[in-house]
């Protein structure tokens, strides 16, 4: 996989140790909120708090507020950060930010490519743990409360002790090419008219990546392709997703009519490079953070300035 490519994938960036072992230890959380050397990350409505426009704030544990829920994330291993090589990092989930709600607070969508490579991956480790945390609050099977295990990393059923653990819903995502070595982007139902992207969709259960690279390029498009080819993958905690980059071709075998699917997908456009280029500013690209964006300037040979965010 080019070193390149890597580079554009801003969420799959980290310098953390996440400590699993720690996690087992009796109330690793308490013994974590009385260590002098703990730095926490503040969350607010799915926010972090940030130091400067392009970092993030690691605070002692006395200057935050009482957290409805405290996640560890691991040691920062970063040799560049201000913290020391080994700091223990707690993420705090706050319900009012109190003295801190006027501070500067970030969007890890807006900010994540700007984000040094231990902040990005603490601030995408934290939002997708905390997202899971905010959409398991009852046992799926006795629908009583959990509460919090293991540092933060599991849901216990209180009248059974079962532990329930996170889950990652993985999507794959296509830059699809023509024998012409057009892409092909669609406009999703629920973006605005002008915005285009990769076509993308769920994995389904017993079913290989290829094989979800196939299926959801015809559902939404109509189109036959061959020879998935795996890119690389990107954690996208808006909720839940592991985003697996993929290309494809149209199958030259098969006759394929490009049919939008009127549900998720409402039109088509196959691009050329000077066809894409031309067209920025009529219409939007996906936003420099996502998987989708580093695809589609990995088959255009360079970056692209459309002035999403």
């Amino acid at each position: 996989m080019p070193n390149s490519f890597l580079a554009r994938l801003p969420l799959s960036r980290y310098e953390v140790d996440r400590d699993y072992l720690t996690r087992d230890a009796p109330d690793a959380i308490g013994a974590l909120l009385q260590d002098p050397a703990t730095r926490i990350l503040p969350l607010f409505q799915g926010s972090a708090l940030l130091a400067t426009p392009t970092s993030l704030a690691l605070v002692p544990v006395t200057a935050v507020p009482t957290a409805e829920l405290y996640v560890y994330l691991g040691r920062s291993i970063s040799t560049t950060s201000p913290e020391p090589v080994g700091t223990p990092v707690v993420a705090a989930v706050l319900t009012d930010a109190g003295h801190l709600a006027e501070s500067d607070w970030g969007n890890l969508r807006q900010i994540g490519g700007l984000l040094s490579d231990r902040d990005a991956g603490l601030f995408t480790e934290a939002l997708g743990i905390v997202n899971w945390h905010a959409s398991h609050p009852f046992s799926p099977k006795t629908g009583v409360a959990t509460t919090p295990g293991k540092a933060g990393w599991t849901r216990v059923d209180p009248t059974t002790g079962r532990e329930i653990f996170p889950r990652t819903d993985a999507a794959i995502i296509v830059g699809v090419t023509d024998s012409h070595d057009r892409l092909l982007l669609g406009s999703n139902a629920l973006w605005a008219s002008n915005r285009f992207s990769l076509l993308a969709g769920f994995v389904e259960p017993g079913e290989s990546l290829e094989a979800a690279v196939i299926r959801e390029i015809f559902e939404e498009s109509g189109i036959n392709v061959i020879d998935p080819v795996y890119l690389g993958s990107q954690p996208w905690p808006f909720p839940a997703s592991l985003m697996l980059g993929f290309t494809a071709r149209v199958d030259p075998a098969v006759e394929s009519l490009l049919t939008p699917d009127g549900h998720e997908i409402l039109e088509l456009r196959w691009f050329t490079r000077d066809e894409l280029r031309d067209s920025l500013g009529e219409i939007l690209l996906p936003g420099p953070t996502s998987i989708a964006r580093s695809i589609i300037e990995r088959w255009y040979g360079g970056p692209l300035d459309d002035g999403s965010a």
